[in-house]
């Protein structure tokens, strides 16, 4: 077990090394696109209106970083301020202009290119021995995730509890600790190891997983992935239900709807990734279970 000063040494060393990466890629994207066209740093200095000094701290990971020197670095180098912040390397000449085609496309289009990336780079196309809930909160992902474990034979777990026993305290307080980062650090580790040891599982998210690109790319290349969702009255009152009856009085309901519909107005074109999606609103628990395992048996390929 981890005590708390070794958790928080951890996360506290995560944050630093991540300040100083991030700040080391800033200063290598800078030299090599200043490289690629041929720019001195005083002629970059001027064409930016960046004093030759504060470039040069820039240049060596230990300016003084702030979001409008960037643009105005950027914008001399004709490249968009988010170059900058590549850690993957500015030196892989295929990548922007894959990623220059990738927006001329639909969002439809993009799917069927993201699919056939996990296709074609991955050793194994079967993902149904392990199932992965997504959705809101009151979606059903925990009720339905026991019901269909017991039915597939698997373990059931929730990944905000692993999430809790490796940092051995709650998620409220690993928040206000840590921050969203520290959480979704955390949450990514939990969800890698968890890739490691079960080879079959229905495991029940989070429903802010989808956001964390990093994170869900693993779900979503390695975990059958299973969205549901319901008319956001049902979200609400189950989680009326699950929780405190004071938010059903008049100003807290309209809060909470109002924050149910912009969370799924942002999210809905992430959920819409998964394998398959089940409106629940009409369901009984049953029902859904019979139409996920009906799915998966399906889909499973069939034993040598």
């Amino acid at each position: 077990m981890k005590t708390g000063d070794d958790r928080e040494i951890g996360l506290a060393t995560e944050n630093d090394s991540g300040t100083a990466r991030l700040l080391a890629a800033i200063a290598h994207n800078i030299r090599f696109l200043r490289g690629q066209r041929g720019m001195t740093r005083k002629g970059l200095a001027e064409q930016s209106g960046v004093s030759l000094p504060h470039l040069a701290r820039l240049e060596s990971a230990q300016g003084n970083v702030s979001v409008a020197v960037l643009d105005k670095v950027a914008r001399a180098l004709n490249q968009p301020v988010s170059r900058l912040f590549d850690e993957q390397g500015s030196s892989a000449g295929d990548l922007p202009l894959i990623v220059e085609v990738l927006k001329r496309r639909t969002p439809e289009e993009l799917g069927r290119v993201r699919k056939w990336l996990f296709a074609e780079f991955e050793s194994s196309n079967d993902k149904t021995g392990r199932i992965a809930l997504i959705g809101l909160r009151g979606a059903g992902k925990s009720t339905v995730g026991k019901e269909l474990a017991s039915a597939l034979g698997r373990p059931f777990i929730e990944l905000n509890r692993e999430v809790e026993r490796e940092a051995g305290i709650s998620l409220q307080e690993i928040i206000g600790f840590y921050g969203q980062a520290g959480y979704r650090n955390l949450e990514r580790r939990c969800l890698e190891r968890l890739l490691a040891t079960h080879p079959n599982i229905v495991l029940a998210t989070g429903g802010g997983l989808v956001a964390e690109p990093l994170t869900y790319e693993i779900l979503l290349r390695s975990f059958y992935t299973v969205w549901l969702h319901a008319e956001h009255e049902v979200y609400f009152q189950r989680a009326l239900a699950q929780h405190d009856v004071r938010i059903a009085m008049p100003p807290l309901y309209s809060e909470a709807m109002d924050n149910i519909h912009r969370t799924m107005a942002a999210r809905d074109h992430l959920y819409r990734m998964a394998d398959l999606d089940i409106d629940t609103t009409q369901m009984n628990v049953e029902d859904v279970v019979q139409q996920i395992a009906a799915k998966i048996r399906s889909e499973a390929p069939a034993a040598a």
